[in-house]
């Protein structure tokens, strides 16, 4: 493992490629869009010139995370198709370097990359989107329902927020379920009609409340008010609070400990399926991104390894096509782990070992 004039030269080599690949990708990602919307913004005076170019920073990260592994694939490519045409990798080949130690140098770069792209999609890009929503005072009034439901999966309450927004709720609708089941639906004993609410630690506490009192036919029998009344009290009302609090956000506004978290809620509370499958689809995909940046600079590598006749475009179209199938393919993984059609384990797994099975093709049609 030591480290030689070789290792500097090919570190160096790929280091630079790489980075004006990131940087190519990122303005290219950048400029059409968002760039035409901060200055018409700027130009309309929503924004002062300094709020626009913070908008701009904050959206960086994001592209950042896409952009680590595409800087990697291109930029190994480009390197290794350069040697190949200088006849270097052919004299590196003659004095018996093996292709893992010819490679070895872009490994380590791709390990020091793959770093980075985790940090970045943890760390930054969580920061810079809550400052993005600061910025544009972004507090969604939002609805919310909650079921709860007993050990057999049937219904025993039912909590329906027409509004919500921080702390506050209004039009809040609970139904609570009777024991009596029909042929196509559970009966209701009671509806709670609340005007507004507000959210504790310990409790939800409604205000204002019209309750409908139901007969075992379905048919309202009583009318009558409430000043005040709480419902789900205890545990359960902080982590129902804040399972409907992360579900106004998108995924990537949450950091890997909360979106852990958020997962973990979602499995006690058996609330969202559905939204379950997906965050843990996403949680594992966190960690496999990173990972397919050192195997798209292997691929790199490997498409850059040119016999003196070999069509060397080829290897660019590949290396583009593979980048555009990856990220065109991740939300229909997505929609698949989200219907439980696959496990999210396996839809996560899907895309880095499509790359490995690419890696091993090349490795074995370049007869390495």
């Amino acid at each position: 493992m030591k480290i030689t004039v070789y290792d500097k030269y090919i570190f160096k080599q790929v280091f630079f490629t790489t980075f004006v690949a990131i940087l190519l990708f990122t303005v290219v990602w950048i400029a059409p869009e968002m760039l035409l919307d901060a200055i018409s913004s700027v130009l309309e005076g929503e924004y002062s010139p300094k709020t626009g170019v913070m908008i701009l920073t904050c959206q960086l990260p994001l592209i950042l995370s896409k952009a680590f592994p595409v800087g990697l694939l291109l930029g190994s490519l480009f390197t290794f198709d350069k040697l190949s045409k200088d006849s270097e990798l052919t004299i590196f080949r003659a004095v018996g370097m093996p292709f893992w130690r010819i490679v070895r140098p872009v490994l380590v770069l791709s390990v020091i990359v793959s770093i980075m792209c985790f940090v970045t999609i943890d760390k930054l890009v969580p920061y810079s989107s809550g400052i993005l929503s600061h910025i544009k005072n972004k507090h969604p009034v939002s609805q919310y329902i909650y079921t709860q439901k007993d050990d057999s999966g049937n219904p025993t309450l039912a909590v329906v927020v027409s509004k919500y927004n921080r702390k506050s709720m209004r039009n809040v609708i609970v139904l609570d379920f009777a024991d009596m089941k029909y042929t196509d639906m559970h009966g209701i004993s009671d509806i709670y009609v609340a005007k507004k609410g507000k959210f504790f630690q310990n409790r939800w506490e409604l205000y204002d409340i019209t309750l409908y009192k139901i007969s075992p036919e379905g048919i309202f029998n009583d009318i009558s008010k409430l000043d005040k009344m709480n419902i789900l009290e205890g545990h359960l009302a902080s982590d129902v609070y804040t399972i409907m609090d992360y579900s106004t956000k998108k995924e990537r506004e949450i950091s890997n400990k909360n979106l852990w978290k958020y997962i973990h809620l979602l499995k006690t509370v058996k609330n969202d399926d559905e939204t379950y499958n997906l965050m843990l689809n996403k949680y594992f995909q966190r960690f496999l991104h990173p990972f397919i940046c050192m195997l798209l600079a292997v691929m790199g590598c490997l498409l850059g390894f040119s016999k003196p006749r070999e069509q060397r475009m080829l290897g660019f179209v590949i290396a583009i096509g593979a980048i555009f199938v990856y990220y065109i393919t991740l939300p229909f993984f997505d929609l698949l782990a989200e219907k439980s059609v696959l496990p999210p384990l396996i839809t996560a797994l899907v895309p880095p070992l499509a790359f490995l099975g690419c890696i091993v093709a090349f490795y074995k049609s370049k007869d390495l």
